[in-house]
């Protein structure tokens, strides 16, 4: 689909509708192609869960002497007691 600049700017919500149902829009000034809107990717859970856990830096201390594994921590983190 292709929409020209004015269109795009009042009809924004009605095109993102379009695109999250897997449509390409293509926004053209003058005639002339510019800009294409395409539906993005969802992050897989594995990328969400690494965000989730480096939003968490800092603000977990554990203790000297205490060494865990990556695997451990995953597992600590996934299935809280």
């Amino acid at each position: 689909m292709r929409v020209n600049v004015g269109q795009a700017k009042t009809e924004l919500s009605k095109l993102l509708v379009r695109v999250e149902a897997g449509e390409e829009v293509e926004i053209a000034r003058d005639g002339i192609p510019v800009a294409r809107l395409v539906p993005v990717e969802p992050p897989s859970a594995g990328s969400r869960f690494l965000a989730a856990r480096g939003s968490m830096r800092g603000l977990i201390t554990i203790g000297e002497g205490s060494e865990f594994t990556d695997a451990e921590l995953d597992e600590m983190l996934d299935n809280p007691a």
